[in-house]
This record gives structure tokens, C-alpha cells and sequence, in this order.
């Protein structure tokens, strides 16, 4: 049986390198040949990387569920892709994740990778994508001309937040550090606040908030909200909160590739750019998900081959 570089948590939810069986796409799968897959820290602490779907322990989990790479093999009745097509996407979260030569998905995860796009570029984009395109349009229902409150411009979600409210006509306010002011102004924030020096309150009352960050920042940020306002997270501790106002603000993330693919041409069009804070090799994944790296704006990324 082939076999493949992965990489996997331990118990101490560590990344070691393993060999695994190469996977075999079973009825409407699709193996995909992996070229580079996003980091997102948190996963670590997932439910999905310590569970299975059934509620039952997980352990040696492989993370990374957004990925670019090539149609490797089809399942029976899988028929939206042909062998050799490069696309972009995601997998399931109790899948194994992509951080491995290859893992399986399903085509409706999935669309061509835009053109415009490097491969590790395009591995950078599908959960944040889709998360800011979910929360402001689906949830939040953001109209134009509103004034729309982002926490967090310039992290891997919020970056996408910041340009799509802008090109929906939205009234862009976003907190960042001191030293991404200027990058978030330059994907269209018409206000930048730096959390440490001013209180985001400063910024009056708004229709939208997007909070990325969670704590102390959600708990201050009901009382911005104009009557009819609107309010969602995606902090990991608000998921676990017994506030039913938290509860109802709070989502995840849901793969379309529908939607990633009416998405995608916005990046050909150059409506919408990925920024990429530092690529690594495999090899270099538990580094990758320490959360230590410093950088650049950006999603960190794993080369899963040169």
C-alpha cells in the first residue's frame, strides 16, 4: 500500500511526523494531492481534534482542513472534477486534515483555484474567506451605507472581513495593533482604532459587529450596537458561553464551494487579495501551530511539497 508524509497531534498536542497509508476516496470523494494547506492555531484546542463525529475520543488527529492542491483520484459518482485539476477548499473538520501529502474531501468543498492565485496563496484563503463572507452577509445580513464594526482587521479572517464590507458599501471601522494601521486602511478600513492606545468605544455606535477576538472585547462591544443591530463571533471561548445573546452571535464556519467559487473570482477581478505571513515546510508544522510566529498580516501556510 502507498504511503505518505503527514503530520500529527500527540497527546500532549504536539505535531510529529508520521507515515500514513495514502487515502483511498471512497463513493462522491475526491483524493486530493496536497500542495500547501493553511495553519489555524486554535485547532489545537478544536472539539473535532480530540472527537470523532459520533462523540467518541480522537487522538493523533492530522490538522489543517483549507488546502490548495490537484485532483488526485475520484470516488465512484464524483464527477465535478477530472484528475489534475487544481483546486482549493476544504475538508470536513473530523477528517484528517490536510497537512500531508494527501487527504480526502468532497467536491461540494471544493472550486478551481482562481488564476490569479499561487497555490500557497489560495491555501490561505478558504476558511477566513468564508467565515467573513458567512458572518457579514449571511448572519449579519450587512446592507450598504452601514457602519460596520470589524475586531481584528488584521488577522486571517479579519482581512477578508474588512474587504468585502468595503466593497459592499459598508462604513468600515476596524481595531488592529499599531503596526497593521496602515496595511488595514489599505484594504479599505475608512477607520483603524489601535486597541492598545484607544478604546474601540470611541467609535460610536454602529450596525454590524464582527468580532473575531472574543473576552473582554465581546463583552464591551454589546452596548455599541444600534437598536437593530447586529452582532457575530467566531471567538472560540464565546462557543462555550452560557449567554444566550453570545449563543445566537456565535457561528462556524460552513464549507461551500459554491460559494468559494463566486468568491474566488473576486481575487481574478482584484476586488479581493490573500496575504500569506510566512510559509513553512512540513516538517516545520508544530512550530507553525505554536502561535509564536511573528510576521506579516496574514494566514501562515504548510508546504506539503516543493
Amino acid at each position: 500500500m502507498a504511503e505518505m508524509n503527514a503530520m500529527e497531534f500527540t497527546d500532549e498536542l504536539n505535531l510529529q511526523p508520521v507515515r500514513r497509508p495514502v487515502p483511498e476516496p471512497q463513493a462522491g470523494e475526491i483524493l486530493i494531492h496536497v500542495s500547501a494547506a493553511g495553519v489555524t492555531p486554535t485547532e489545537k484546542l478544536w472539539y473535532t481534534t480530540s472527537h470523532y463525529a459520533d462523540g467518541t475520543a480522537r487522538s493523533k488527529a492530522i490538522p489543517g482542513h483549507e488546502f490548495s492542491g490537484t485532483v488526485a483520484g475520484l470516488g465512484a459518482g464524483a464527477t465535478s472534477y477530472s484528475l489534475g485539476d487544481v483546486v482549493f477548499g476544504l475538508n470536513d473538520w473530523f477528517a484528517e486534515g490536510a497537512t500531508a501529502e494527501f487527504c480526502i474531501t468532497k467536491p461540494s468543498n471544493l472550486s478551481l483555484k482562481p488564476s490569479s492565485l499561487s497555490r500557497v496563496e489560495a491555501a490561505s484563503a478558504p476558511i477566513g474567506l468564508l467565515t467573513a463572507w458567512q458572518g457579514l452577509h449571511l448572519q449579519a445580513k450587512l446592507q450598504k451605507g452601514e457602519r460596520v464594526l470589524i475586531h481584528g482587521g488584521a488577522g486571517a479572517v479579519g482581512l477578508f472581513a474588512v474587504q468585502l464590507a468595503k466593497s459592499q458599501g459598508a462604513y468600515v471601522i476596524a481595531t488592529s495593533s499599531k503596526a497593521n494601521i496602515d496595511f488595514v486602511k489599505q484594504l479599505g478600513a475608512n477607520e483603524v482604532i489601535d486597541y492598545r492606545e484607544r478604546r474601540f468605544e470611541e467609535a460610536g455606535l454602529v450596525d454590524v459587529i464582527f468580532d473575531t477576538v472574543g473576552g473582554e472585547t465581546l463583552d464591551r462591544s454589546w452596548d455599541l450596537l444600534k437598536p437593530g443591530g447586529r452582532l457575530v463571533t467566531i471567538a472560540a471561548d464565546a462557543e462555550s458561553s452560557t449567554d444566550p445573546r453570545v449563543k445566537s452571535a456565535f457561528f462556524i464556519v460552513e464549507q461551500d464551494g459554491e460559494q468559494l467559487a463566486a468568491l474566488g473570482k473576486l481575487f481574478d477581478s482584484g476586488e479581493l487579495k490573500a496575504f500569506v505571513k510566512a510559509e513553512l515546510p512540513m516538517e516545520e508544522a508544530d512550530h507553525a501551530y505554536s502561535g509564536s510566529i511573528a510576521g506579516n498580516p496574514g494566514k501562515l501556510i504548510i508546504r506539503t511539497k516543493e
